[in-house]
């Protein structure tokens, strides 16, 4: 069954179900801890602390998935070269197709 209510004077809208509260009953449910499960580092010790973990694989050139920082890439030299290369494709695809 829908259910309205009254917005207004004559203005009626779909009462939208009410939103469970997703927060956690703990008292901080935002932070984020740093311990974990024992884990073997490239130095073959165990670690439970995130940031000693990450500290060591920093330490030994290692590169941690979705934090590294990208170089930004030049504007406009990249974009002719690649405009010109794709010019030269499309003329030598429809060469191909013209000649028996």
């Amino acid at each position: 069954m829908i259910e309205l209510e009254e917005i207004g004077p004559n203005r009626w809208r779909v009462k939208k179900a009410s939103r469970k509260n997703t927060r956690s009953d703990l008292p901080l449910p935002y932070v984020i801890s740093d311990t974990m499960d024992p884990v073997e580092q490239v130095d073959g010790k165990f670690y439970t602390s995130k940031s000693e973990f990450r500290k060591v694989g920093r330490a030994n050139g290692l590169i941690e998935i979705g934090t590294e920082k990208l170089t930004p890439k030049p504007k406009g030299v990249a974009h002719t070269k690649g405009k010109a290369a794709r010019q030269q494709a499309i003329r030598k695809a429809i060469e191909r197709t013209r000649s028996p």
